[in-house]
């Protein structure tokens, strides 16, 4: 039951920060619910796609989502995850669970940097860049089920001229396809234990719907270092544990 409490926060993190939702949901699913690091990721990237695509809703009320961005991006990340996806055969659980746990440690630096907070600025698209982050945002969702919104926020905001809010919601978006064309993957390589799934996913999905309401209420700033601290922590926590 507590994994599932748990599943909340993954919403939460997704609504709040329009990112975090895989670095969390990997970490539980393996020492919280004791499954298998190969499939724990696949699961990771079902449930953050759902999860995401149910923030899309309330953002794209809000006017925030930038769909012609979000599908030069995802279209492109969509390419990199399948790849990625299909790569992940080749390494060993502990080997993508390390990889994980640097970028757990690279995000955290990301976020204890910290972006301000800006209006929109008109600029022009920078198509090749937005291109080679997303196929490179794309290989490590299928690698290793991360997301990438902590990439993708700062992409979108640098290059292509949207506000956090509205790259925070674009984001959503692109980590929702992105996800889901890591998962079909997947789907050959893991047995998929669709029950728990199903049921995992709505606890994570009422997280996302409480965090996309709360959003306008909490401190960004501090949210975001804190959450950083909690990521330092669980990395070197995850290192440590797959190192041997």
């Amino acid at each position: 039951m507590i994994g599932y409490l748990l599943a909340t926060l993954i919403g939460l993190s997704l609504g709040l920060l329009g990112g975090g939702g895989s670095i969390l949901t990997v970490p539980i699913l393996v020492y919280i619910m004791g499954m298998e690091a190969k499939l724990a990721i696949a699961l990771s990237l079902a449930i953050v796609g759902t999860t995401s695509l149910i923030g899309v809703i309330s953002h794209t009320r809000a006017k925030n989502v930038d769909f012609k961005i979000a599908m030069i991006f995802g279209s492109i990340a969509m390419i990199g995850t399948f790849g990625g996806a299909k790569l992940s055969q080749f390494l060993s659980g502990e080997v993508q669970l390390l990889i994980f746990s640097v970028i757990m440690l690279l995000a955290s630096v990301f976020m204890l940097k910290g972006r301000q907070e800006t209006e929109a600025v008109e600029k022009k698209l920078n198509i090749p860049l937005i291109a080679v982050e997303g196929l490179v945002v794309g290989i490590i969702t299928g690698l290793v089920g991360v997301g990438g919104g902590f990439l993708i926020v700062p992409a979108l905001v640098l290059l292509a001229g949207l506000s956090m809010k509205r790259a925070v919601g674009t984001s959503l978006l692109i980590i929702a396809v992105n996800s889901f064309s890591g998962f079909a993957g997947y789907i050959n390589l893991v047995e998929v234990p669709w029950g728990f799934l199903l049921k995992f996913t709505s606890f994570s999905g009422l997280g996302i719907i409480i965090g996309s309401y709360l959003v306008r209420y909490v401190s960004q700033k501090k949210l975001k270092k804190a959450f950083a601290i909690f990521l330092i922590f669980m990395g070197a926590f995850i290192l440590y544990k797959n190192l041997g």
